[in-house]
């Protein structure tokens, strides 16, 4: 928290890891040319916590406090701007309300530009827009630290507080949980809003709205996030998954004028989200999590006009009259010329004795901000060989005394890349535990500790673990697609050649074609991302993937005999700042033009050539793509 002057005004925020920069002169005369100069005056409240902030707000004169629980029995400062300063955070560009309110201190002037008018000026300008997005993803990661946003009050008992908890956490929104059992404010809360222990977990919101023991799109819809596709119209492309295969094709889709649509059960990003420190990404040599990966993705997707709709769970996919329907778990149903499944994997539960008398408490399988902020004066374990495993210990390391990492095989290199088994060895806070298998969890209602076995030795002892983390291989959410298309034996979804051995050849002869590259037993449905059967189990692999299935949608859509009948693509979509145009091709695919200037770059090297490439064999992808991973 800025320390006050003399007058008692705060003082400004310094900068935090580019979460606070000053806009240039000319910077603030660019935007001016978007917007209108507007004076303030001591007092007044630019946004409002819990409410949508339609303008970015840039500082040229006076200063502004920006507060969280305004007006309530919590409030405290996050941050003081002066100018050259612009307010907002990542809400702001994701159409969310705001977490905090902001009020002026020193009266002056501000510049206020409307938010699709600021989004334009950023698309044509990549210096000022990514400077924007930096400090928005580092205002993001700093509120959640902070503890800003709602409060969700709890026991650490409860499976629906776990069920909120994780929601929160694996969307990146800002809030608090207060412990029912052992927060001194628990207790003050309760009687305030005259909630009785039965009735919790609760949501609180803006100080004063309660939602007793709400399910999931009960808390996203309070907080802004679309929680249904749109039900009066048809898409040209629905993705079901927002993981990086399932953003990767939403990206691709809509910049090239398909009605584009990507719903996810859980939260955008899928698993790679829950990677604390991704180091091998191309492009990032010094690395990025996955949660800010993952928002950049999701940012370009809605940039290009993709809607992204979470929680949205589809229970059923047919085909009726030329097209595909879906029906999600709260009734409602849309429909699709062509569909990308990229719904991705889910980590395997640990299944030894005690774990479920504690009822999760203390045993996460993911291992974000959130959760490390909950062991900072504690001992964890983390269980696993893989990458996912070496990239929680590490980030766990930064918050954790101890962090013991418990391994089944007696070789660390065998599933884990050597960048990662190098830091976890020499990490001075990290013990490996090879040939070592958890028996038994204890503790009374929470983790207290664990009984772990030398698998080679019999050799038995018990580690002071107050917190477990799991990441032991993951299984394919396909549980409702078993009778819908052909799976392999695991679970994960036939595509190409393999789909055409599993399919009733009687479709494929009836239009006089096979299955492409990555098309399932069902034409005109793809698979891309660790879903599919025989995929590359990394990030990049899967974006490559995503951006690949929709080269197949687009020579899917224009060859003759599919089960998509008529004239081809819809119009395309116009978006602010890019000009999108498409012809249905006479040969073969072109992209449009907003793709068309992505490729430019790469001295002509075009996206269908690359595709016609990587299509000869199904191997020679596995081969580009077989990248030691993440």
């Amino acid at each position: 928290m800025p320390a006050a002057g003399p007058d008692g005004i705060p003082t400004e925020t310094p900068d935090q890891h580019g979460a606070y920069p000053r806009l240039t002169p000319e910077q603030l005369d660019a935007l001016a040319r978007y917007g209108e100069y507007r004076p303030t005056r001591r007092g007044e409240v630019l946004f409002r916590e819990g409410e949508p902030c339609e303008e970015f707000l840039a500082i040229v004169s006076g200063m502004v406090e920006v507060i969280h629980d305004y007006g309530g029995p919590g409030r405290r400062t996050v941050a003081v701007h002066g100018p050259g300063r612009f307010l907002g955070e990542l809400g702001l560009l994701e159409g969310q309300p705001a977490f905090d309110t902001a009020v002026v201190r020193e009266p002056g002037q501000v510049l206020a530009v409307p938010v699709e008018r600021q989004r334009a000026l950023v698309v044509r300008d990549p210096v000022l827009g990514d400077l924007v997005l930096r400090a928005y993803l580092g205002r993001r990661s700093l509120l959640i630290g902070l503890g800003a946003g709602f409060r969700i009050l709890g026991s650490c008992y409860s499976p629906n507080t776990l069920r909120l908890r994780e929601f929160a956490a694996r969307n990146r929104l800002p809030h608090r949980w207060i412990d029912l059992e052992k927060d001194k404010e628990a207790e003050a809360l309760l009687r305030r809003f005259g909630i009785r222990p039965d009735e919790t977990p609760v949501v609180i919101w803006k100080g004063e709205q309660v939602l007793r023991n709400p399910s999931i799109a009960d808390l996203a819809r309070l907080i802004g996030l679309p929680t249904s596709a749109h039900d009066d119209g048809a898409y040209d492309l629905v993705v079901i998954g927002a993981g990086p295969a399932g953003l990767a094709a939403a990206v691709y889709g809509s910049s090239d004028g398909l009605v584009t649509v990507a719903v996810d059960a859980i939260a955008t990003g899928g698993q790679a989200a829950t990677s604390s420190r991704i180091e091998n990404y191309l492009g990032f040599p010094s690395g990025i999590s996955g949660g800010e990966l993952m928002e950049r993705s999701v940012l370009q997707a809605r940039k290009f006009g993709a809607q992204l709709t979470v929680p949205a769970e589809v229970t059923s996919l047919e085909p009726r009259d030329g097209r595909y329907a879906l029906t999600f778990a709260d009734g409602s149903e849309i429909q699709a010329a062509t569909i990308v499944l990229a719904s991705g994997v889910r980590y395997r539960r640990l299944d030894v004795p005690g774990i479920d008398r504690l009822g999760g408490a203390r045993v996460y399988y993911a291992a974000t901000l959130h959760e490390a902020n909950l062991c900072r004066m504690d001992p964890v374990a983390v269980v696993g060989g893989g990458n996912s495993a070496g990239q929680a210990v590490l980030f766990l390391a930064e918050y954790a005394p101890k962090v013991y990492l418990i391994v089944r095989s007696g070789d660390l290199g065998k599933d884990m890349s050597r960048y990662l088994v190098d830091q976890v060895t020499r990490h001075p806070k990290v013990e490996v535990l090879t040939h070592t298998e958890v028996r038994q969890v204890s503790g009374e209602g929470i983790l207290q500790s664990l009984t772990v076995e030398d698998n080679a030795s019999g050799d038995r002892r018990e580690l002071p673990a107050r917190a477990l983390f799991v990441f032991i291989g993951a299984r394919p959410h396909t549980e409702w697609l078993k009778d819908v298309v052909a799976l392999d034996r695991r679970g994960f979804v036939l595509t190409g050649a393999d789909a055409r051995a599993a399919a009733d050849e009687n479709i494929w002869e009836s239009l006089g074609r096979g299955p492409l590259m990555l098309e399932t037993t069902m034409p005109g449905v793809f698979a891309a991302g660790d879903v599919r059967s025989g995929s590359v189990k990394r990030v990049a692999s899967a974006a490559g993937e995503g951006a690949m299935a929709v080269r197949l949608v687009h020579e899917h859509r224009a060859q003759e005999g599919n089960l998509v009948r008529g004239p081809g693509v819809s119009e395309p979509r116009s978006v602010p700042g890019q000009s999108v145009s498409w012809r249905r091709p006479s040969s073969g695919w072109r992209p449009g033009a907003a793709l068309r200037s992505w490729l430019a770059p790469a001295g002509g090297l075009g996206l269908a050539y690359v595709s016609r490439r990587l299509s000869r064999t199904e191997a020679g992808f596995a081969a580009v793509t077989s990248d030691r991973g993440d």
